[in-house]
């Protein structure tokens, strides 16, 4: 609403005043173009000076021309309803995240799945640890157990990841250093992030790595906090002679002294007691290997180890 040049304008809002009060004191002192003010009074006709207006003579009955037909009179508009003024109330604050919004349906906590009697670890999604000292056939076993499985898994070598390191490589046959062990570090953290970034797509992975006993912080502590709390561990475990054989076959830097395999094989014999599943693959092929692994994997699934 315009006011005129120079009018004052309307007083501000005072406590206990609406806005209808505002808007009436303001129309009472500035009439708009469409409210000129009060209607004025008509004279009264005992007032000095009053005249009346002459009324023109009512034609005959004749000559007043007669209505036209009903078909001819113009429909009254009908005034169709006004629709009510719409509600300024905040609406939905618009996503731009790119999250695309699901149908709408029950929570996923509606939907229970019925208990399985015999957990089948073929068809499910798990994270799966290897165990063993070199020449165990970690890696082998992990391989073809990850390529005959019925849903996507991936393999992810401790090693292999380690040797991503071209330049300045630490390796520990040329001495166990602080370098050394920060590659080691580096390389479980990398496989750890590999390994929740496939099960958060519902990929499974198995994971093989040398882990001992007897430095639990490093060992098992590290990957449950790289991977998480639902890590399922299993110790691959052959006699000495088996790891010696399958040791001196193997080129390269993964080629360990015999004395260096012995003492691992040594070490990781602190396994025996802690309540982990150990397979003893001395007699076993990779398929047989694989198999068993299914069946300690479906135990560990009804009943998980304490680790």
């Amino acid at each position: 609403m315009q006011h005129a040049v120079g009018s004052p304008l309307p007083p501000p809002h005072q406590p206990g005043h609406g806005p209808a009060a505002d808007w009436s004191s303001a129309a009472a002192h500035h009439p708009g173009p469409h409210h000129q003010g009060p209607a004025p009074v008509p004279p009264s006709p005992s007032a000095p000076g009053f005249s009346p207006a002459p009324v023109p003579p009512t034609p005959p009955h004749s000559q007043v021309p007669p209505a036209p037909p009903h078909s001819q009179v113009p429909p009254t508009p009908r005034h169709s309803p006004v629709p009510p003024a719409p509600q300024h109330s905040p609406g939905p604050v618009p996503d731009t995240t790119g999250h695309v919004p699901l149908p709408p349906g029950a929570p996923m906590g509606a939907y229970s799945t019925p208990p399985v009697a015999a957990p089948d670890p073929a068809g499910t999604t798990l994270a799966v640890l290897l165990i063993g000292p070199a020449g165990a056939g970690k890696t082998s076993v992990a391989k073809y157990w990850a390529d005959h499985r019925r849903v996507p898994t991936a393999h992810i070598s401790l090693d292999d990841v380690r040797e991503w390191v071209r330049s300045g490589f630490a390796d520990p046959q040329s001495g166990w250093n602080d370098h050394s062990e920060a590659q080691y570090r580096l390389a479980r953290r990398t496989c750890g992030f590999a390994a929740r970034n496939f099960l958060a797509n519902g990929i499974s992975c198995i994971l093989d790595d040398a882990v001992f006993p007897d430095r639990p912080v490093v060992g098992l502590g590290g990957w449950k906090r790289h991977v998480g709390p639902g890590l399922l561990p299993v110790v691959l475990l052959p006699g000495l002679e088996i790891v010696l054989e399958r040791n001196a076959e193997r080129s390269g830097n993964r080629r360990l002294t015999d004395e260096e395999v012995a003492r691992i094989h040594g070490r990781m014999a602190g396994w025996y007691g802690s309540g982990l599943p150990i397979i003893d693959n001395s007699q076993m092929d990779v398929p047989q290997t694989a198999r068993v692994l299914d069946e300690v994997l479906a135990r560990s699934i009804a009943s998980p180890p304490s680790w």
